[in-house]
């Protein structure tokens, strides 16, 4: 990297997950995260054997990028990325984001992604060690670590997985992402925003709660409060 990553990232971005978003009214659901000042939408594709559940997929993502001029962090939960990652770039994903789990040759995956002209993004379980990235993290646009076994909404957040937060914070450079989904609410982003994390997933917390816009907006005060306090040290 050319220069160092700052210790806190005055930037804060909140990705609604619509995997906990009600779909019988998807596009109004779409457009209360949107007015509350979403800045992304997290889809979660899950394949039913990477993960033991299934989600969606090309068509729903294809119906989401036509109500809505937000980005579409794509998050490819399934063993196959590569072989997928062309249809949901098509259907209107704005960054692909595979697990290093589920690949032998990472770096043939970021090229791959990349030469569809989307952001990269990798992925890793809580149980994966940082240093498992350690060949691409250079080359990728995010990194998104998994506070929550991925599968399941609404499982709790994993507090252990701060130091490996921690761990590649310092390693990014300012122009990458460090994502984290899992149990994400206003308590809990302050305590990933603390470690180094800067774009943060949230479902249930969001769509879950009796005012979604009001929570997203909470989510997004909570992560700012703990930049600040740590710009302060």
């Amino acid at each position: 990297m050319s220069e160092p990553r700052p210790a806190a990232d005055a930037t804060v971005r909140i990705a609604p997950s619509l995997l906990s978003a009600d779909f019988a009214q998807l596009d109004r659901q779409i457009a209360l995260v949107e007015q509350a000042g979403a800045d992304l939408l997290h889809l979660d594709i899950m394949d039913g054997h990477f993960v033991p559940n299934l989600s969606f997929g090309v068509p729903v993502v294809a119906s989401v990028a036509r109500c809505t001029p937000l980005p579409l962090d794509v998050h490819l939960m399934i063993s196959e990325p590569g072989r997928y990652a062309a249809a949901f770039v098509k259907a209107g994903a704005s960054g692909i984001t595979f697990h290093i789990e589920v690949v032998e040759r990472a770096p043939e995956i970021v090229k791959c992604i990349r030469d569809l002209g989307v952001r990269v993004g990798v992925a890793l379980n809580p149980d994966t060690p940082a240093d498992t990235i350690h060949e691409i993290i250079s080359e990728v646009d995010l990194v998104l670590v998994m506070t929550v076994q991925p599968g399941f909404g609404g499982q709790r957040f994993r507090q252990d997985c701060m130091a490996k937060v921690r761990s590649i914070a310092e390693q990014l450079g300012p122009a990458q992402w460090l994502e984290v989904d899992g149990g994400i609410d206003a308590d809990t982003a302050a305590i990933a925003c603390a470690a180094g994390a800067d774009t943060f997933v949230a479902g249930n917390a969001i769509y879950g709660a009796a005012d979604p816009a009001e929570a997203l907006k909470r989510i997004r005060r909570s992560a700012r409060t703990s930049v600040a306090r740590e710009l302060e040290r």
